[in-house]
């Protein structure tokens, strides 16, 4: 049992660390179940073994965590002469404390997601929170351990506390976005949502990593600069900053700045600044902390994408999945070019925390891969702005019909009339009809509130049994635009069996997960019958994917829905073994990158298609990376191993030539 986890948690730590594995995922899935057989037999469970990561109930509510030492903030600049003004100062007191080195300083990136305290004694971790106020935060340690970064043993034995930030990759985001129904909507908000999710399994869903930059204390030992501190974090298995530059000079700090915000739009990560922090420690404690920051620091902050306006009302939205949005509605405002007269706010849980009114005077971000967000509310009185005004609704809005939390969410709220509730109908209709679904051309979301106002289509099985002479006489269709919408569902009941997966819009189900379902099942009828740890054994399905299949077959209203749908003559058929080429066999390939013409879907089916496979990252077991405009990392990571690299004219001609690369042999 020793041995199984010191090799799964070494693979994985190559894997997260160094973006490289000496083991195939199939060979990881293995030892992870046979150390999960082990460990139901002999009832022991190791402190640091990989199956403690993914909790499994879901908790009530956070307790209160005091933390050790105060997690200070940091003061803010945002001009250089803020930053030589802040290092004439440190100059002049350590100058006058006498007895120091000369200031010298370490640059880093201010990376945007939740931070995380962490607790560590005896070698192990004993607790994670979230800042909260600085003295008492969240604990949030279940939901901490399934981030695979995050070590749960160290060598160090003492009582340690350890600051970082929970983040998600933009890469995690991207990929989660195209396997879930409701799609997250920003990286930061990814984080922190999942961070302070009451179940951990949603939580493990999303793929955290975390980066650590600051000991708030430590038991029986010290460090003479930042350096000795980020090694020892490093020597313990914690993740570092990717970016941390020593700087003798301020300007060379400012050069080091300068640097990451050319490079900000090319990390997989948000970061909003910068930190220049003095790097002696006698001196840290010299200069000391005001009541908020410690004077030694100091955090570069990029030109803010934020303004205020004034919230006007908040709506509600109604999604395909049945699940509420609070969508606010602002004074129009310019924010870099842009005029914002909307913004998000996730659920009620965001509006009470950010304590929102209706009339108040709001901060409102926008970035680059975020659609317009209100960060909190504008208060200048004493203590804490007063709570919010605003009350959830008791029924949907759009039908009227009763709301619940469902377990796997725990915070938003859902309609669950399926059918007759109007947006979900026409959004489920549009989602069966889309491009990865059944790809049925000419009918959009116009067309299903068309079908569903004047038709009373109430799901997507209605398409196959509308009445011709109705739809002829329907405003905007005749004989040409009705027979053409006929042909389509006709081509559509020969499907594939993913896309029909797809299509029929199981929750937390996109195109990968259905195909590496239609790939393992290769029958519908097989997938209906199968049990949720049938379902869990296969990989990149963990069990919040896994209840959403085994729930949405075990409603009798869903299967009917399937069962129609049949009858109508659907046909879904798995993909033909013979009809799969040989051309790419035994090459495994990397996208990175916006592709000139195809999306990276379509390029995933045609590497597929011709018999090879494609992954997330670079390793030493990349064949191939298949690379467009604004690759990052992955493409640096590429060079760096010596691996093949092609853009989309190669990849083409490569398929329609029938030829490997000259590397792989004819």
């Amino acid at each position: 049992m020793r041995g199984l986890i010191d090799k799964l948690n070494e693979a994985s730590r190559r894997y997260y660390d160094q973006n490289e594995s000496d083991i195939s995922d199939d060979e990881w899935d293995a030892m992870y179940a046979e150390l999960r057989k082990l460990e139901e037999k002999t009832g022991e469970r190791m402190a640091d073994s990989p199956t403690r990561r993914v909790g499994g109930a879901v908790m009530e509510g956070f307790e209160q965590h005091r933390h050790i030492a105060r997690l200070w903030s940091m003061d803010k600049a945002q001009s250089e002469e803020e930053i030589l003004a802040w290092a004439q100062r440190c100059e002049k007191q350590t100058t006058e404390a006498g007895g120091l080195p000369k200031n010298s300083y370490c640059v880093e990136y201010k990376l945007d997601g939740l931070t995380v305290n962490l607790t560590y004694d005896g070698g192990r971790l004993i607790q994670a929170a979230t800042r909260g106020n600085g003295e008492v935060g969240e604990a949030i340690l279940p939901q901490a351990m399934t981030i695979r970064t995050i070590p749960l043993t160290i060598p160090f034995t003492g009582r340690m506390e350890v600051q970082g930030e929970g983040i998600m990759r933009l890469s995690e985001l991207k990929k989660y976005n195209e396997t879930s129904a409701e799609p997250l909507k920003n990286a930061r908000n990814a984080a922190a949502g999942a961070l302070r999710n009451l179940d951990p399994q949603v939580t493990a869903s999303r793929h955290l990593d975390a980066f650590f930059y600051q000991i708030g204390y430590i038991e029986g030992r010290s460090f003479e600069t930042q350096q000795d501190m980020l090694d020892f974090m490093k020597a313990n298995g914690l993740n570092i900053s990717p970016f941390v530059r020593p700087a003798q000079t301020i300007e060379e700090a400012l050069e080091a700045v300068h640097q990451i915000e050319k490079e900000r739009e090319t990390l997989d990560f948000l970061i909003d600044g910068a930190t220049i922090k003095i790097t002696d420690m006698r001196t840290r404690e010299v200069l000391g902390t005001t009541d908020k920051f410690p004077r030694w620091s100091i955090a570069f902050k990029f030109p803010a994408q934020e303004t205020v306006t004034k919230l006007l009302k908040i709506t509600w939205e109604v999604g395909r999945t049945g699940k509420l949005t609070p969508l606010a509605h602002l004074s129009p405002v310019d924010i870099c070019g842009v005029t914002v007269k909307r913004a998000t706010l996730n659920n009620y849980d965001d509006i009470c925390r950010k304590r929102v009114r209706i009339g108040s005077e709001v901060w409102v971000r926008r970035s680059n891969d975020v659609i317009p967000e209100i960060m909190g509310v504008v208060w200048d009185g004493e203590g804490e702005a007063p709570e919010t005004d605003i009350q959830p609704p008791t029924v949907c809005p759009a039908c009227g019909g009763p709301l619940v939390k469902l377990r796997q969410d725990g915070v938003h709220l859902f309609c669950l009339n399926r059918t007759s509730c109007r947006p979900q109908a026409i959004a489920r209709m549009a989602h069966f009809a889309s491009r990865q679904g059944m790809d049925i051309e000419t009918f959009s979301t116009r067309t299903a509130g068309l079908f569903y106002d004047e038709l009373g289509v109430r799901s997507a099985a209605d398409l196959y049994s509308l009445d011709r002479e109705k739809l002829v006489a329907l405003k905007g269709f005749g004989e040409k635009k009705a027979d053409k919408l006929f042909a389509e569902l006709e081509k559509s009941k020969d499907c594939e069996l993913d896309a029909f997966l797809f299509a029929i819009g199981i929750p937390n189900i996109g195109k990968k997960t259905a195909y590496d379902l239609m790939a393992h099942f290769g029958t519908l009828e097989a997938l209906m019958g199968a049990t949720e740890q049938e379902l869990v054994d296969i990989e990149d399905v963990g069990e919040i994917v896994a209840s959403s299949i085994t729930e949405y077959f075990a409603d009798e209203e869903n299967r009917r829905f399937v069962n129609r749908l049949l009858e109508a003559g659907v046909h879904p058929q798995m993909h033909m073994q013979e009809d799969a080429g040989t051309l790419f066999e035994g090459l495994t390939f990397v996208l990175t990158g916006t592709l000139p013409t195809l999306s990276r879907a379509q390029a995933q089916e045609m590497i597929r298609k011709n018999g090879g496979k494609a992954t997330g990252s670079v390793s030493k077991k990349t064949s191939i990376v298949l690379a467009g405009e604004s690759a990052g990392s992955k493409l640096d990571k590429a060079r760096e191993l010596g691996v093949t690299i092609i853009d989309e004219a190669q990849f083409l001609r490569m398929i329609e030539q029938q030829k490997r690369p000259e590397t792989f042999g004819n």
